[in-house]
């Protein structure tokens, strides 16, 4: 009897938890941040809470700090001189709504959105793993 490889092989989707959302392995290995937007912080009055609150106040909005001046990056320009700092170069490609950069020293590479109002969570933390013990993303 023939073994069907594609209905045999069991695929499983992971997830881990982390304060600001859940990380989320597809069944294609592919990792994606969902942000929850029920995140409390040990601050909120029981009454938001109890009521559910608007859904504004549940979602946090997120800033990307420069830890070793404690500066918010609020901008393209200040994030590219920090950037820069670190040993990245601006990669320039075909991909006219991207903004990128990779470092001479290894393969990675940090896709941004053009515009910064598109700049979020997923793009810090991508930032936050490849520059280890350089950034930090907060709540706001």
């Amino acid at each position: 009897k023939k073994i069907n490889p594609k209905k045999t092989l069991v695929r499983k989707q992971y997830t881990i938890i982390i304060m600001s959302g859940v990380w989320v392995f597809n069944k294609n290995g592919v990792m994606r941040l969902v942000e929850n937007p029920y995140n409390q912080s040990a601050g909120d009055s029981s009454e938001s809470s109890s009521s559910g609150g608007s859904q504004q106040q549940r979602m946090r909005r997120k800033i990307l700090v420069h830890l070793p001046t404690n500066e918010v990056v609020s901008s393209y320009g200040s994030l590219e001189k920090i950037l820069k700092g670190l040993g990245w170069e601006r990669y320039y490609s075909d991909a006219d709504h991207l903004l990128q950069f990779h470092k001479k020293t290894s393969i990675d590479l940090i896709s941004l959105p053009r515009d910064f109002s598109k700049f979020n969570s997923i793009h810090m933390y991508d930032i936050v793993v490849k520059n280890p013990n350089i950034f930090h993303v907060r709540d706001m």
